[in-house]
């Protein structure tokens, strides 16, 4: 075996259902670099925190000497200019300000917590849809519109409007896989571009009505911003409505479906959390260390040569950070491999670290717990129908595509 080949195996999607014994083997190599053009990869837990609050460590391509395609650090495919989580200080710092100003503390610090009963109620409303089913796909009837719904209502847009928004997001998301990026003229990719024109516009439309007309939402906060930043531009805006929608539900969509995977791997914790609701705190925070939805980040470059373990990166090199690899680091983490909620320590990697931390991870972590609770409370009798179930082609986002499950009822 070739590191070549190890790094090969790890994007190829036969491995996508279990890629955790890969990066066992990659984390003994903990710089790999496979080929002269090609990303310096790490992997242990101590070396990826360093870098992400290294400052000589870039996410903007714009610092991206090495020559070559990378297939998994395309940049950003929307027709808008690069959100903050593409760009470095102090541009970065200016827009993540002025969007967290709508988003969370300090302005708005009770924003979150105070959806709690909506988050609620739409995943009861979900989960009573499910009627009397005794077969259903998890991701495409809980998982995958329960965050699209919660984002689509916190940005504001119309409750009426939602379903058409949802028809957007689908071929967006579809064209982020590896496999359909090789062919820009492939029928994902011609969809992708459509709905990306489509969603501008309406987004457009949207921003214009409430610079107009404002309410309680973030859009309208993204434009009438007036702090010490400044306010965005109405690019900036679109961008980061953009970011916030796709980003935002993809990792929760997974980190849902993966919990309820994992759960129903181990069903003492199933059992525990139908139980006790208040332990999906716990599971969430596992999980997250355990299956993270985002399984590494590409989208890095260094401004400077760095040394690191005896190894020269060089200015301009593509860098990759395995997350998931970190996460389970058995230099940090005692028995890694393990799915352990009750673990006194869990200082994990699964929403990154530094100033590109995930911006939405207190939405994630609610959405979640509230959802995981609801399921294991409600479904009477949840088995797999296959194990492993169908994956998405994305390395980076890794989830099931669906989890199909046998249930003998809905609980009331």
């Amino acid at each position: 075996m070739t590191h070549a080949s190890l790094l090969r195996r790890i994007t190829d999607f036969s491995s996508r259902a279990d890629p955790y014994p890969l990066y066992e083997e990659l984390r003994r190599t903990p710089v790999l670099h496979e080929e002269e053009d090609g990303p310096y990869v790490v992997s242990s837990y101590y070396d990826i925190q360093s870098l992400l609050h290294d400052p000589r460590v870039s996410s903007d391509a714009a610092h991206l000497t090495a020559p070559g395609v990378d297939e998994l650090s395309d940049p950003e495919t929307t027709g808008l200019p690069p959100s903050f989580i593409r760009l470095d200080p102090p541009e970065h710092d200016r827009l993540r300000r002025i969007a967290n100003s709508s988003f969370g503390p300090p302005h708005r610090p009770h924003r979150i917590d105070s959806l709690r009963g909506e988050l609620v109620r739409i995943v009861t409303e979900l989960v009573d849809g499910l009627g009397d089913a005794r077969r259903i796909d998890l991701v495409d009837q809980v998982a995958y519109p329960f965050p699209v719904t919660v984002i689509c209502r916190l940005l504001g847009v119309p409750r009426e409007d939602e379903p058409r928004f949802r028809a957007w997001v689908d071929p967006i998301v579809a064209a982020l896989d590896p496999e359909s990026r090789n062919d820009p003229e492939a029928p994902v990719q011609r969809a992708a571009r459509e709905a990306r024109v489509q969603l501008g516009m309406y987004l457009a439309g949207l921003v214009e009505q409430r610079a107009r007309e404002p309410r309680d939402d973030m859009l309208s906060d993204l434009v009438g911003g007036h702090g010490p930043d400044g306010s965005m531009s109405m690019m900036e805006v679109l961008s980061t409505a953009v970011l916030l929608l796709i980003a935002g539900h993809e990792t929760t969509v997974n980190l849902i479906t993966n919990g309820m995977l994992t759960l129903l791997r181990h069903p003492e914790y199933l059992e525990r959390l139908r139980e006790d609701p208040g332990l999906s705190v716990k599971i969430v925070e596992e999980l997250l260390r355990y299956e993270p939805p985002v399984q590494l980040l590409p989208q890095r470059t260094c401004i400077t040569d760095i040394e690191l373990r005896g190894v020269t990166i060089p200015k301009g090199a593509r860098i990759w950070l395995v997350l998931a690899a970190g996460n389970r680091d058995p230099e940090r983490f005692k028995d890694p491999d393990r799915f352990d909620p009750d673990r006194a320590d869990l200082e994990h990697l699964g929403f990154g670290s530094g100033i590109h931390s995930c911006f939405g991870a207190p939405l994630a972590r609610l959405e979640t717990q509230i959802a995981l609770a609801e399921l294991a409370r409600r479904l009477d009798g949840p088995r797999l129908v296959e194990d492993p179930p169908p994956y998405r082609e994305n390395a980076v986002l890794r989830g099931p595509r669906h989890l199909h499950l046998d249930i003998d009822g809905v609980r009331p």
